[in-house]
C-alpha cells in the first residue's frame, strides 16, 4: 500500500492539527516495523501499487517541525515534504481565525529555516500565498495563491515547487485545473491511500491524526486497515453533510 501521511504541528494541545511528539516518535517506529519504505512525494509517485511505502507531509510550515520533526526524521534517514503559505512565512498561523477553531496560534517558519530543511533532504512545496479557500477566489485571486506562492518559493530558495497542496482540503473542478498548470502535482484531504490510478492534482493522504492504536494494530495495508480507514473516511464524510 502507498499513502502519503499528514501532519501539520508536533505538540501537546490536543488540537485536531497536533500530534505529541512521542505518539510522532512511536507512529516513526511503527512504520520503521512494518516494513514501510518512506520516501519523498516525487518517488513515492513513481513507484508501482504492490509497494509499501509512504510520504510525509506537514502543512503550513510550523515552526516545531523543525525542532522536533526534522530531528527524528533524520536519525532515521528519512524525507518529508513541507507545504509553506508564502506570504505568512516567518509569522503566525492565524489566518481566519485558527484560535475559534481550537487551533493554536503557533509561529511559523522562515525563509532560512525552510532552506535549513532543504539541506536534510525535506522537499518545500506550496500551500497557497495566504492559505485562502481556493473555490471562493475569483480567477485573478486564484492564479496569485497558486502561481504567487510557486513564484515566492523560487524567489526566496532558488527552486520552483513541485508540489502544492490545497488549503482546507478545499477544490473543485477550476481549481484543479489551474493547480495542474503550475503543479507536478497537489495533495487533498481525501482520507484514503492512493489507488492504482490517481490524477495527480487530486492525490489523496491519510491524516496522522487517525493512525492511533486501532489502525497500527491493524497492520500497515492489512485488509483490517483498509476497512478502518474506509470507515474512519465515512463518518468524517458524514460530519461534513450534516447540518
Amino acid at each position: 500500500m502507498r499513502a502519503i501521511l499528514t501532519y501539520h504541528s508536533l505538540d501537546d494541545s490536543g488540537s485536531a492539527i497536533s500530534v505529541p511528539v512521542a505518539r510522532f516518535r512511536r507512529q516513526m517506529a511503527w512504520l520503521a516495523s512494518q516494513g514501510v519504505q518512506v520516501v519523498s512525494l516525487d518517488e513515492l509517485h513513481a513507484l508501482p501499487e504492490p509497494a509499501r511505502a509512504v510520504a510525509l507531509t506537514f502543512d503550513d510550515g510550523i515552526a516545531n517541525v523543525l525542532t522536533e520533526a526534522a530531528p527524528i526524521l533524520e536519525t532515521m534517514g528519512w524525507p518529508a515534504t513541507v507545504f509553506a503559505v508564502t506570504q505568512r512565512v516567518g509569522l503566525e498561523n492565524d489566518w481566519c481565525g485558527s484560535s475559534l477553531h481550537r487551533v493554536p496560534v503557533l509561529p511559523l517558519l522562515g525563509w532560512k529555516e525552510l532552506g535549513s530543511l532543504t539541506t536534510r533532504g525535506w522537499t518545500i512545496g506550496s500551500h497557497s500565498r495566504y492559505h485562502a479557500k481556493l473555490p471562493d477566489c475569483s480567477d485573478t485571486q486564484l492564479d496569485e495563491e497558486l502561481q504567487g506562492a510557486a513564484d515566492d518559493v523560487e524567489s526566496a530558495l532558488g527552486m520552483r515547487p513541485r508540489w502544492f497542496a490545497y488549503p482546507y482540503g478545499a477544490l473543485d473542478d477550476r481549481v484543479a485545473i489551474r493547480a495542474a498548470a503550475t503543479y507536478a502535482g497537489a495533495c487533498t484531504t481525501d482520507l484514503r491511500p492512493l489507488g492504482t490510478q490517481e490524477d495527480p492534482v487530486r492525490l489523496p493522504r491519510i491524516d496522522a491524526w487517525y493512525l492511533k492504536g486501532p489502525l497500527r494494530r491493524a497492520g500497515w495495508g492489512t485488509p483490517a486497515f483498509r476497512t478502518i480507514l474506509h470507515c474512519r473516511r465515512g463518518i468524517r464524510t458524514l460530519r461534513e453533510v450534516l447540518p
